[in-house]
């Protein structure tokens, strides 16, 4: 069982993006759904992809030839909105070319932009409505012999959702992604929301779950992680550690040293979100929300609270001193680890970020990956 939530910045600020990503895996996000409206969109998503600690899924509308561009630039799925991209042949191009990268697809029917002629036959969204569509935008899927499909068919009326769910639950096998679509703000938002999702989940319906807030998405995903908790599909844990997948800039063995930060802090039992990094560029900035983390760089590794470089230390030092600093953080608080920050810590990590920038460059080929996606999407 997966929580997602979905990004709210504009895809095309990289960096921004990357933050709220990471934000979103530390709160319990397991897939994050990203935007792609528009070519400088794709474009972030080719440098996105490879940095996030999470699979990335486009959210497409529209423009399918958007999906062919994000698919271009790495996305790990799609979502496909059945009530704006209507035309059987693109919908069966972009199929086409999910299954040639093993890529899913996820037919995402909304209440809110059902096709106009499902619509008119049914005289408003009502369950029936929403099946017939997810049912439609399958066939077009399986005509081309893809199969790797998931489904949701969301509703802002609680009643509606479940019961939209149900129907669809007794018609395929798919696996179902569920939510209440614009549930609104907390807490009328976190009611409606548990309402739907919480029945269906007890009656065995569902397999990946979305919170749809007018809030900060991070909230969606602790809800969505607090959920899946209390009903006993998700362990609790006490230590929450998130890592990058690694990329071009990595210095270290990103894997070697997550896995013993880990085993470390776990057996320092410490309630605690923790970022390990490979990269002293990025690392820090992706992974401000994290409690306390570690970047790696040419042989030192910068450890940072809330974002804060704190310390430099020697790379074989790199998980004792974040277990140190752990601990201190645990028992003294943030404020005052950062006030006992050391006073030139920033500043050497700053010129150790420039000095590798000048080394490697564009290690992780930004500029080439957002041409590719560019000529993707303005192909004839």
């Amino acid at each position: 069982m997966t929580v997602q939530s979905m990004t709210t910045t504009k895809t095309g600020d990289v960096e921004g993006t990357l933050s709220q990503v990471y934000a979103l895996a530390g709160a319990g996000a397991d897939i994050v759904r990203i935007t792609c409206n528009e070519v400088e969109a794709a474009q972030g998503l080719a440098e996105i992809v490879p940095r996030s600690p999470v699979p990335i899924i486009a959210d497409i509308h529209y423009q399918y030839r958007l999906a062919l561009a994000a698919m271009e630039a790495g996305v790990q799925g799609l979502r496909l909105n059945p009530g704006n991209i209507r035309k059987e042949e693109q919908i069966k191009t972009v199929a086409r070319e999910a299954k040639d990268r093993g890529l899913p697809i996820r037919v995402g029917v909304n209440a809110g932009s059902l096709d106009k002629d499902l619509l008119a036959k049914y005289g408003s969204p009502v369950p029936e409505a929403l099946v017939e569509s997810a049912l439609i935008e399958i066939r077009y899927l399986e005509d081309v012999e893809f199969n790797d499909i998931k489904i949701s068919v969301k509703h802002s009326n609680v009643p509606s959702m479940i019961e939209s769910y149900r129907l669809l639950a007794d018609t395929v096998d798919y696996p179902l992604h569920l939510g209440v679509t614009e549930a609104g703000p907390p807490p009328a938002g976190l009611v409606k929301s548990v309402a739907g999702i919480a029945t269906l989940l007890s009656e065995g319906i569902g397999d990946t779950i979305r919170f749809s807030l007018t809030a900060d998405p991070v909230e969606e995903a602790k809800a969505g992680r607090q959920l899946l908790e209390s009903l006993g599909l998700r362990e609790r844990k006490g230590l929450d550690l998130i890592a990058c997948p690694s990329c071009g800039r990595a210095e270290v063995d990103v894997i070697e040293v997550a896995t013993s930060a880990q085993k470390a802090l776990e057996e320092a039992n410490l309630p605690i979100q923790v970022a390990v990094m490979g990269c002293v560029v990025n690392g820090p900035g992706e992974a401000r929300e994290a409690d306390i983390g570690i970047a790696a760089g040419r042989g030192r590794g910068h450890l940072f609270i809330k974002g804060q470089v704190v310390r430099v230390v020697p790379e074989a030092e790199m998980v004792d001193a974040l277990l140190d600093e752990a601990r201190k953080l645990v028992d003294e608080g943030v404020e005052s680890r950062l006030a006992h920050a050391e006073s030139k810590a920033e500043e050497i990590a700053a010129a150790e970020r420039r000095q590798l920038i000048e080394i490697q460059g564009d290690a992780n080929k930004a500029k080439e990956r957002r041409a590719a996606v560019a000529e993707v999407a303005g192909r004839d």
